[in-house]
């Protein structure tokens, strides 16, 4: 659908930002924010980097907005834009206000030298269109209370439980030095978000936790929780993991033993952790991790498609030619050269197309070119390069972004 004539997107006035935050919650279904909710949730924002356009009467009828980051790709890093609080109001919908936020926020992000966008998405039907692909995946689990690691996984170090302001203080730091050691698809985070993750944490649980563990050099990861009672009794308590890092193994192993030995607990769950953590390998009885569900995580938006390619490092395998649709950012639409080993020519004949977005279910390594192709989601013009592209894309270890935004 074409967007409405009275679709003129702008840039909202810092006295606008409330309002386009309460008609974000609103199209989640979300309640009303409080004076102390706002204060904490504001600090998300960025000037100029908040989008509104104006419906019937004048009234704000749809926002985006986005912050600036920094995402891990393979072998390196590119300035990005994390998508968020992107909402239309329910008697505005289907009028085409969304594609006039999406095209002109890429357009904004793309003037602004930030060569990648990503979301979570509330809907997979939804950022497709606008050349988002999923780019990293992750399990839910879920983990009896008391499950017993197995003698051989890793220890070392201690595990110390920190209160609030400790937290506020040590976790931003501690997640920046070990950030580093992280896989393709983890992102720096703003002050902004820690305020606001930490003062949900506080306010919004029933009881929450932090703990830190301590190796031979110094602190080197940390776990962040929230407990409630799905029913009567202590078995019915869940822990609810919303953040766990380490920069080593034995850290993690250390704070999931922990985890699993806190008393009174039933059950303890994590959503959207790394498809290949091996917790169940840790556990004496793996069949108490359970994997209830694997879904998308962080959907990508290349929106520099040659300083994507440039910033990357690639397998061993000689160059291949792509040809890119991208109806957005013609800058993008064209044959790219992907790889860098030996000599390659852009203005060849081109072996491998697709579209933008599923472009970027390779790029920070998810999915093989070969899958795609299967999937009818690239066209192979020359078989022979579907077998030198799974080589060129591959990566050590799935992407993974571990930072709910």
């Amino acid at each position: 659908m074409t967007a409405s004539p009275n679709a003129a997107v702008r840039v909202l006035d810092p006295d606008e930002l409330r309002a386009s935050h309460v008609l974000f919650g609103h199209a989640l279904h979300m309640g009303p924010v409080d004076d102390e909710r706002w204060a904490h949730s504001s600090t998300v924002y960025e000037p100029g980097r908040t989008l509104g356009v104006d419906g019937d009467g004048g009234v704000l009828a749809g926002t985006a907005m986005s912050f600036a980051a920094e995402l891990a790709v393979p072998g390196g890093a590119v300035p990005m834009a994390a998508v968020t609080r992107v909402g239309v109001r329910a008697d505005h919908t289907r009028r085409g206000l969304l594609t006039a936020l999406m095209t002109a926020q890429l357009r904004d992000v793309a003037a602004r030298g930030e060569v990648a966008a990503t979301l979570r998405a509330t809907e997979a039907r939804i950022y497709g269109r606008f050349g988002y692909g999923v780019a990293s995946r992750g399990r839910n689990l879920e983990i009896r209370a008391g499950a017993r690691l197995n003698p051989a996984a890793p220890t070392g170090g201690r595990v110390r439980m920190v209160d609030p302001e400790e937290a506020r203080t040590l976790l931003p730091s501690l997640y920046e030095r070990i950030r580093p050691a992280a896989r393709a698809g983890a992102i720096t985070r703003t002050p902004g978000w820690w305020d606001l993750v930490l003062h949900r944490g506080a306010a919004h649980t029933s009881a929450r936790g932090v703990a830190v563990h301590t190796g031979p050099d110094g602190d080197d990861g940390f776990a962040a929780w929230s407990v409630s009672r799905k029913g009567a009794g202590f078995a019915a308590t869940e822990l609810e993991l919303a953040d766990l890092h380490a920069g080593t193994t034995a850290g993690a192993a250390a704070l999931w033993r922990f985890l699993l030995g806190i008393d009174l607990l039933g059950t303890v769950t994590a959503r959207l952790r790394p498809v290949d953590e091996p917790l169940d390998l840790l556990l004496t009885d793996p069949r108490e991790c359970t994997t209830t569900g694997l879904t998308d995580e962080t959907w990508l938006r290349l929106v520099d498609v040659p300083g994507a390619f440039a910033a990357r490092t690639w397998g061993d395998a000689a160059p291949v030619r792509i040809r890119v649709r991208d109806r957005l950012l013609p800058a993008n639409d064209g044959v790219h050269l992907a790889g860098d080993k030996g000599a390659g020519d852009p203005g060849g004949p081109t072996e491998l197309e697709c579209d933008v977005s599923a472009l970027a279910m390779a790029y920070l390594g998810d999915r093989r070119p070969s899958e795609l192709v299967a999937a009818g989601l690239w066209t192979a013009h020359d078989p022979a390069a579907v077998t030198r592209a799974d080589a060129l894309f591959a990566t050590a270890e799935p992407p993974w972004c571990g930072t709910f935004f």
